[in-house]
């Protein structure tokens, strides 16, 4: 298995299993316009892909990071915003290598801590997560308001 930073070029390796990832969370299929949203977000470097790749170079996976900052901590968090494996793929050390690629990118962008969010009833994901050394949040509730 073999992570790596994507580029614009690769869409095609990413937008089918984005659309994987958005089924997985209830989303209708839709290839096309979750393609065009991610060229979106790499051609205005809003977003950091890492892709991963099995021994016959198939994509089977992928890590979508956004950055933001912490006002409290002066400094940029990377929010690991959306992980996706294919099922053939799971239980391979597939999300733990992107894990590390969200990592490395913090520590190379000088980030001071990296954020993400699961569902609560992801327990596999909560599992890998504490194992690799994330804590969850017991200080703050997270709310949205939906426009």
């Amino acid at each position: 298995m073999n992570a790596e930073l994507m580029a614009l070029s690769d869409i095609d390796k990413l937008a089918p299993l984005f659309d994987q990832y958005m089924v997985f969370y209830g989303q209708p299929s839709d290839p096309e316009r979750y393609k065009v949203y991610l060229i979106e977000r790499l051609k205005n470097n809003e977003a950091t892909v890492y892709l991963a790749f099995n021994e016959k170079l198939e994509s089977v996976g992928f890590v979508l990071n956004y950055q933001t900052f912490s006002s409290v901590l002066l400094g940029r968090v990377v929010v690991l915003n959306d992980l996706f494996v294919v099922p053939a793929a799971r239980q391979k050390g597939v999300a733990k290598a992107l894990i590390e690629c969200s990592v490395n990118l913090a520590k190379e962008t000088g980030s001071v801590r990296v954020d993400l969010g699961t569902a609560k009833t992801n327990s596999n994901a909560q599992a890998l997560y504490e194992q690799l050394g994330f804590e969850k949040d017991t200080e703050y509730f997270a709310y949205s308001f939906s426009v």
